[in-house]
């Protein structure tokens, strides 16, 4: 049996100190399969977003074992982190987190020129294509809509074919139809590429859609769902 792409053990964080510490992840074990899409939901303040970033590399756990696309997280540096970010995962937020004064092209060009890939403007060109976007590569964040923005951060994130996508909340900033746009976008872009999804959100209907949903609650995780297609 393959490694899961994503495998927490005991994972415990926290931030701050004295009277401002608190214990955001409790002792967290999940695991989630190449390939394989998992819904994160759960109350807001309940630790969610920053599972994702104990599995982006953004935070550092305080103990427990890190494991996510082959690498031990928490037995590597800053730089290998950086490296490691920039060709395992991609990244989707919910407010786009583009860079303002560069086209979409550039804005999905640079990574991948900084992660070291070939012919990074050829491949950033493709990737806008393929999210319906190739007419607007000259275009800056400022002259594109919410929904259009939130395509580029997709096409960024997917260029590196990262085995792992992560999205926080992706149509949070999104009127209903865009949003469930740029959600057919992303499952069908991770369903063709085989990449493994964790999606969090609080639409309960949303996670369902992926195979498996599971639920933060107090830093902890309760066991992992069916989703209604399993049901």
């Amino acid at each position: 049996m393959s490694e899961p792409v994503v495998f927490l053990n005991d994972v415990h964080l926290s931030l701050g100190t004295g009277a401002s510490h608190v214990h955001i992840l409790r002792g967290v074990n999940l695991s989630i399969d190449g390939g394989e899409s998992v819904g994160i939901v759960g109350p807001s303040g309940s630790g969610k977003t920053t599972l994702l970033m104990v599995l982006a590399g953004l935070e550092q756990a305080d103990s427990g074992e890190v494991r996510v696309a082959g690498e031990d997280l928490r037995a590597i540096g800053e730089d290998a982190l950086a490296r490691f970010r920039g060709r395992s995962v991609g990244i989707v937020f919910q407010s786009f987190h583009l860079i303002p004064n560069m086209t979409a092209l550039e804005n999905v060009a640079v990574p991948l020129e900084l992660a070291g890939f070939d012919a990074p403007f050829d491949r950033a060109r493709e990737e806008l294509a393929l999210v319906g976007l190739g007419d607007r590569t000259t275009h800056y964040p400022s002259e594109l809509s919410g929904g259009e923005q939130q395509r580029v951060a997709i096409a960024r994130a997917l260029a590196p074919e990262p085995r792992l996508m992560i999205a926080d909340e992706p149509t949070g900033n999104l009127d209903e139809g865009t949003g469930e746009q740029i959600i057919k976008l992303m499952f069908d872009a991770v369903s063709d590429r085989a990449m493994t999804l964790a999606l969090v959100t609080h639409d309960t209907g949303l996670a369902r859609r992926c195979d498996r949903m599971v639920r933060v609650r107090l830093g902890e995780i309760e066991t992992g769902q069916p989703t209604m297609a399993e049901a």
